[in-house]
């Protein structure tokens, strides 16, 4: 069989074996063939083929150059308005936690930071303990005993000598627990600065003037709580002799209790509850809950129920006055306008 090469297919060349540009082995065949720079596709395949691309890479574009389906259109809004209903309650719940949470932040802000407290949680226990011992001996059984070994009592007293017992029961009770916290305490000197201060310097007049306002509301709780408990039918009322005193008209007898009420017991009761206890809690809890836990036990060493909600809305507001100041000044003059308060309203 022979193959037989036509002309309009391969162009004549010369293949003399005797030129000496003839090389077989460099003979390449397809340089011998004309190259073309266009690959001719069947017509039917190259449609075949658009189309497919076309479905596979703009079938968004072919759907939106058509007419739109109504059907679809409505499915899609119903996803989307679903969408919009599942998330907005995320967003407003998102919301208002962000918001909450930097309200408290602000609080906790204007509050004040916990103290730098060097003892224990024993050293507070024992304090609490020994004042509390020493409060009720030196009211119930010391002085009492002194004044009976002298040869009076209290009751035979006059309205003078009464107001006058009262003041010098009042000042051995305030050195006692004075004196209780210097000795349990000896052992952490010096103390960080922020402890036990007075200063007059500081922007707490405010705070005091805040304070004075909320007087009428610690009134209304006190009403409230007496509402609420009130004293029983069979319970004698007796009237103390701070009222005995204000009945009479002893101007003597009034000043010596005023002193009492408006200068010795606030001392001393800040100092141990806003000066030492509030301070010590902050080392276990937050600051909001030690004035919380600290008004609860300066409302208990009142013993009086009928009184003890506003002792405690009380003592809330003048711890916050000391946890902003750091400085028992404002919260000892505020304490001594409630009471002053409290005494102009009893001579009514």
């Amino acid at each position: 069989m022979k193959l037989v090469l036509s002309s309009n297919c391969i162009p004549s060349l010369p293949l003399s074996t005797s030129s000496p540009r003839f090389r077989a082995s460099k003979f390449n065949p397809l340089l011998a063939f004309p190259v073309t720079r266009s690959i001719r596709v069947p017509e039917t395949h190259r449609r075949f083929s658009t189309k497919k691309r076309k479905i596979l890479c703009f079938r968004h574009e072919e759907s939106s150059s058509g007419t739109p389906n109504p059907e679809s259109i409505e499915g899609v809004l119903h996803e989307e308005l679903e969408k919009v209903g599942v998330e907005k309650p995320n967003v407003d719940k998102r919301n208002w936690v962000s918001t909450l949470g930097e309200i408290v932040c602000e609080m906790f802000r204007v509050i004040g930071k916990p103290w730098t407290v060097p003892w224990t949680a024993e050293t507070i226990l024992q304090v609490t303990l020994l004042w509390t011992v020493s409060f009720w001996f030196v009211g119930s059984w010391m002085i009492p005993f002194g004044a009976h070994i002298i040869g009076f009592s209290k009751e035979s007293l006059t309205y003078r000598g009464q107001a006058l017992f009262s003041l010098l029961t009042d000042v051995t009770e305030g050195l006692a627990g004075i004196l209780i916290l210097h000795r349990c305490l000896s052992r952490f000197r010096p103390l960080p600065s922020d402890w036990f201060r007075f200063s007059l310097r500081g922007n707490w007049i405010f705070d005091v003037v805040l304070g004075c306002l909320m007087f009428p509301l610690v009134n209304r709780l006190s009403q409230f709580n007496l509402n609420l408990l009130p004293v029983l039918p069979s319970t004698p009322v007796t009237l103390s002799s701070v009222e005995q005193s204000i009945v009479a008209r002893d101007p003597i007898a009034m000043a010596l209790y005023a002193l009492v009420l408006v200068v010795c017991a606030p001392l001393w009761e800040e100092i141990v509850f806003r000066g030492f206890l509030l301070p010590s809690l902050t080392k276990y809890m937050p600051v909001w809950c030690s004035i919380l836990v600290s008004s609860m036990g300066f409302a208990l060493a009142h013993f009086n129920v009928q009184r003890m909600l506003p002792l405690i809305f009380l003592g809330v507001v003048m711890g916050l006055t000391y946890a902003r100041s750091r400085n028992l000044l404002p919260s000892i003059l505020l304490h001594s306008l409630w009471n002053g308060f409290v005494f102009l309203d009893l001579m009514k």
